[in-house]
């Protein structure tokens, strides 16, 4: 369902966790249109700008690929947990709710770091929609085309397992139905839009 409910559940602590894999790593699909050091500059960027992003939770964690991110976000003020090794986006979240949960989390929203547009009002925009979804909640944020999912919202932490990747968002849907988790999407400018692809990378540049 859109996001229309006017029910209202009680506060929770929510954490907001950002998923951010090693720089030199980072957008090899870009490949094309960006060299190595322009790649690494924008995936700084965007981490930067996440990171500043979570702080509209009550709490906020970077999971971290490498040293160097750990680096960015102690200098942003966030705490962070450093991978032991990269193994895709599915398992640094759930390396992050574990983390979370285990230091008091009662929700949490799992961010990409590839959102050149997401501002920390996008992510209390999200917070206060998901607040209007009786538990156990699953809210889910567009990415634009693909099918993907930027921004996951789940009360509580793990109400259902996760997919990300391509076609994640119809994914999410099927299991919050198959496990009667109460599933709605919030559509935002601000988190649409990822950049993954040269198509995106043009996009970003007509709007930003």
């Amino acid at each position: 369902m859109e996001l229309t409910s006017t029910m209202r559940s009680e506060p929770v602590e929510t954490w907001v966790i950002v998923l951010i894999k090693d720089l030199d790593s980072a957008k090899q699909r870009l490949g094309t249109v960006l060299d190595a050091k322009a790649r690494r500059e924008l995936a700084l960027r965007n981490a930067e700008r996440a990171i500043r992003a979570a702080a509209a939770g009550d709490a906020r964690l970077v999971v971290a690929g490498s040293p160097e991110v750990v680096d960015i976000a102690e200098r942003l003020g966030a705490p962070s947990l450093l991978e032991p090794r990269q193994e895709g986006q599915n398992v640094a979240a759930k390396r992050g709710i574990a983390e979370a949960v285990k230091k008091g989390a009662e929700a949490v929203v799992l961010l990409s770091s590839d959102l050149p547009l997401v501002t920390p009002k996008a992510v209390r925009d999200l917070l206060d929609a998901a607040g209007r979804i009786a538990s156990p909640a699953a809210v889910a944020v567009p990415a634009l085309g693909r099918g993907g999912t930027n921004a996951l919202y789940l009360k509580p932490p793990e109400a259902i397992t996760l997919h990300f990747g391509a076609d994640s968002l119809a994914a999410f849907r099927r299991e919050a139905e198959e496990k009667g988790v109460n599933f709605a999407i919030h559509r935002s400018e601000a988190m649409a839009l990822d950049l993954d692809e040269p198509a995106d990378l043009a996009h970003a540049r007509r709007v930003v």
